[in-house]
């Protein structure tokens, strides 16, 4: 009578999918022919751990031996109708390769240019308009001389005898089968005899390039342009990487931005904060006139809208907030002195119309204190 396919794989009947594959890989292992070559026993146990597998890690055809035992795949075949080896879908290509002692269709290591980073500063007025930059880049360009080749001109590179032109080689140590880039093209598959005299054999040559950048309107700090293939080239005919510049806008003298808005602050004398009038606010198009209000207060902001800055992922042009800053004056005259201590006096006898925050202010103080001391 058959051997029993939990006993085969040494698993209990309730055992998961994932500890029936466990258990599978692990003695699969120990009995695979490839690790006991010539044994007999070995690979007729390799065949049943192989059936168990099949059977067990296949929930129509476990459901079914689980109920009727052998006779419900009897003759069934491979699973799924392919035949096969099911090992290799445990490991893996790597294992798989190293199993069946086969050879990958190999070629030589093609490398992708490594990417740039360039950082860009703009003043605002720059930022916010767009532009056309011309930058100066340092990196490893294709030579112009053997055209990346790396040989000189008349020759051309050669197979390479130790890999046979794959880039690749395979070092046995013992049970298993290491593939590596090959140590004396280093992976190229082919060697330059003859190198160029340009680039000494690498293919590349260092090399300076001014690149225009095109900078759109509105970007900002932190946002990055892509310019594809203008990094480093690739060797071994990869293609080159890219080049991302990335956007620093500079402080600016007079705005701050946030987003799509600008702020900036405006000193207002006192006079004209009191009795009101006009002022020259600056915008990043020239200067506007921007009525002051009569009474108005240090820290009072206006909204000039359509002022900001245009998002550059698109959307309505941002505002500008003007915040008043009130200016007090410095450096008066005795005669000065003596109009404003008049004013205060003047301004004194009118009550708390003249300064409603003060008088508010006294009186949140004055309940604060009360509070204090009927507590």
């Amino acid at each position: 009578m058959p051997e029993d396919f939990y006993t085969v794989l040494e698993v209990e009947r309730s055992a998961t999918e994932a500890e029936i594959k466990k258990a599978y890989r692990r003695k699969a292992m120990k009995y695979h022919p490839d690790r006991n070559e010539g044994d007999e026993k070995a690979e007729a146990r390799f065949k049943q751990i192989k059936e168990a597998y099949e059977v067990l890690s296949d929930k129509p055809r476990r459901d079914a031996y689980d109920r009727y035992g052998h006779d419900a795949v009897n003759g069934q075949g491979q699973r799924g109708g392919g035949g096969g080896d099911p090992f290799s879908d445990i490991f893996g290509d790597v294992f798989s390769d190293i199993f069946s002692g086969g050879r990958r269709g190999g070629r030589s290591q093609v490398f992708r240019g490594a990417d740039l980073r360039y950082v860009l500063d703009l003043p605002l007025e720059q930022a916010a308009f767009g532009d056309s930059v011309n930058i100066d880049i340092p990196k490893q360009d294709t030579c112009d001389t053997c055209g990346g080749s790396g040989a000189r001109e008349g020759s051309a590179p050669q197979n390479c005898g130790t890999c046979d032109g794959q880039g690749q080689v395979r070092m046995q140590q013992g049970f298993f089968s290491v593939q590596q880039a090959c140590p004396t093209c280093r992976g190229r598959g082919t060697v330059i005899s003859d190198p160029c005299d340009g680039c000494n054999g690498s293919g590349l040559r260092h090399r300076t390039k001014t690149l225009a950048v095109k900078v759109p309107p509105g970007i900002d700090t932190g946002d990055r342009i892509r310019l594809s293939g203008e990094g480093e080239a690739g060797r071994n005919g990869g293609p080159a990487g890219d080049l991302y510049v990335e956007i620093n806008v500079r402080e600016h003298p007079i705005f701050e931005r946030h987003g799509s808005d600008l702020v900036c602050e405006i000193p207002v004398s006192f006079a004209t904060a009191t009795l009101g009038g006009a002022v020259e606010a600056p915008t990043l198009n020239g200067e506007v006139s921007l009525k002051i209000p009569s009474g108005t207060q240090s820290g009072k902001t206006f909204r000039l809208r359509g002022k900001g800055v245009k998002p550059v992922r698109g959307g309505s042009v941002g505002d500008l907030l003007c915040r008043v800053q009130v200016e007090t004056p410095v450096n008066l005259t005795k005669e000065q002195k003596e109009l404003l201590t008049k004013l205060e006096h003047s301004l004194a006898d009118g009550g708390s119309s003249h300064s409603p925050k003060t008088r508010s202010w006294l009186d949140g103080v004055r309940e604060f204190f009360d509070d204090i001391r009927s507590g």
